[in-house]
């Protein structure tokens, strides 16, 4: 299950471990039968969600919450399957609604800050703090944990020692044997998820989460949504735009995925994207005389290759194997921000330390300092493999390993290795819809040049996709942009609040 997960835009780094009590709160919801085709999915008649003042969220993950901001906790009822959802089991969905200052107040922006797996909910307190104060002025900033996520049913179906296993394995496991346990440890957490969960372990795709979405904007009273979505969440509004294109008032996707590309070719594209990321680092590495050394590429390969035999250990026990290095390395990608931890890591890793590498890689792995794992890849798998129709197999992975390690050294093999894990999975497939979103207003697809999570070329094919989509470029480094800098924020602004769509080729710099 190591295949490089979209990360959340993580605008504060240090995630909070909060556990939130919404009991009380949940919106009752009826629906009406469904129908066939797009848009056709049950609407919600409900009253307003029961909101409760939940400020003690805003204070145990920011540093300082910000004076005349308020923030409220309520929950909504969904059908575990929109398929029947007159009859069978639900699930409650956890919001959160940020509001500060208001002047004619527009309506809601709904977010998802990506994944599948990160928590809405903490996310919007985020970024609640740096939406410019225009935006947060005219709209309430609704979070929501998608199904399966945080607080909202969450999957949980891995166990630590076996995440351990995973992250810590060989990126590109060479000898038949090695690659087989790889293999092995996929079936094995594969199986536990589905013994857990049974026929339900297929119902958290992407197609019924977007379908949670149009409950949640009809119990938030909008007529039409307003939508800020990053990196896996612009698969999420995508989907949403194509099932209901008439309720979508302005969209935002930043860090785009192209739905069209099956699972081997979105791989290529992400194993590409870090390859070039590195580069990228690398050069910044030798300009700055880091840590990494004149050669980072070399001093990489070297310590993977070297933990082969003789990995370096921590000091809670575990050995710095090439999958832990690789994670550490994938980690200080997502931001160039991380760049100097990253040259930082891998010095301290040439003299036998390894405290930085796993301070990296547990962050992206969502491990705690007691070797506990948030759910965040639990869902990440099951999400993914849920959409995925299943067309690979582990023999394919298998013969591209070999071809995609010489195109791209670092990531390629790995990338090759994790298409094993849908392979296997043994949950019913419900793969998204990927076509034009006929009849909905114009989609602005934010595009970064150097994202290596969602690669640039991305952007114009999900704006392609949809029929509606307008490209916007920031040229520059890092997993998705907005509201980075003066440039993006008048672009997405004057959209978000007038509805004007940037000009055409619009690309805004660096700074």
């Amino acid at each position: 299950m190591r295949r490089i997960a979209p990360s959340a835009v993580r605008l504060i780094a240090g995630l909070a471990v909060l556990v939130l009590v919404a009991a009380g709160c949940t919106q009752r919801v009826r629906w009406m039968s469904p129908t066939k085709g797009p848009g056709a999915t049950p609407r919600a008649t409900a009253t307003a969600i029961a909101w409760r003042a939940c400020p003690e969220l805003a204070g145990d993950l920011l540093p300082t919450v910000p004076p005349g901001f308020s923030y409220e906790c309520g929950t909504v009822r969904v059908p575990q399957d929109w398929s029947s959802p007159g009859a069978g089991p639900t699930l409650d969905l956890a919001l959160v609604r940020v509001r500060a200052h208001q002047t004619s107040r527009i309506g809601s922006l709904v977010f998802d800050p990506g994944g599948p797996g990160v928590s809405g909910v903490e996310e919007a307190v985020y970024l609640s703090t740096e939406l410019p104060s225009e935006v947060m002025q005219r709209f309430d900033l609704v979070g929501f944990d998608p199904r399966g996520v945080g607080r909202s049913n969450p999957v949980k179906c891995f166990s630590d020692a076996d995440q351990d296993l995973s992250f810590g394995a060989d990126p590109d496991p060479v000898s038949q044997a090695d690659f087989d346990a790889v293999v092995a440890l996929d079936q094995r957490m594969a199986a536990g998820c589905q013994a857990k969960y049974g026929d339900a372990l297929g119902l958290f795709s992407t197609e019924q989460a977007a379908r949670d979405m149009d409950a949640i904007r009809a119990a938030l009273g909008d007529t039409k949504l307003n939508y800020l979505g990053y990196s896996y969440g612009t698969l999420l509004g995508a989907v949403y735009a194509q099932l209901f294109p008439t309720r979508v008032r302005a969209m935002v996707l930043d860090g785009p995925i192209d739905p069209t590309a099956g699972a081997v070719a979105a791989s290529q594209t992400q194993a590409q994207g870090f390859e070039h990321a590195f580069d990228e680092f690398a050069a910044w590495c030798v300009q700055q005389h880091c840590r990494a050394g004149t050669t980072p590429r070399a001093t990489v390969t070297g310590l993977i290759a070297a933990a082969r035999t003789k990995p370096a250990r921590y000091a809670d026990g575990r050995s710095a194997t090439g999958g832990w290095i690789l994670t550490a390395v994938a980690q200080a990608l997502y931001t160039p921000n991380r760049w100097k931890l990253l040259g930082d890591a891998i010095g301290d890793l040439v003299n036998g330390n390894p405290a930085r590498v796993f301070q990296l890689a547990d962050q992206y792995a969502g491990r705690d300092l007691g070797g506990h794992y948030s759910n965040e890849f639990d869902v990440f798998s099951t999400v993914q493999c849920d959409d995925d129709p299943g067309t690979e197999t582990i023999a394919q992975a298998r013969s591209l390993q070999a071809d995609w390690r010489a195109k791209y050294p670092l990531f390629g093999a790995s990338a090759a290795v994790g298409l094993a894990s849908c392979a296997v999975w043994p949950a019913k497939r419900d793969p998204y819809p990927a076509g034009p979103a006929v009849g909905a207003p114009p989609i602005v697809v934010v595009g970064t040049t150097n994202d290596p999570a969602t690669p640039y070329v991305q952007a114009a094919k999900l704006a392609t996709m949809l029929g509606v989509g307008q490209v916007l470029t920031w040229q520059g480094e890092g997993h998705t942009a907005y509201p980075q800098t003066d440039c993006l924020r008048r672009a997405v602004d004057g959209y978000l609040i007038g509805l004007a769509v940037p000009a055409i080729g619009l690309t805004c710099p660096a700074k």
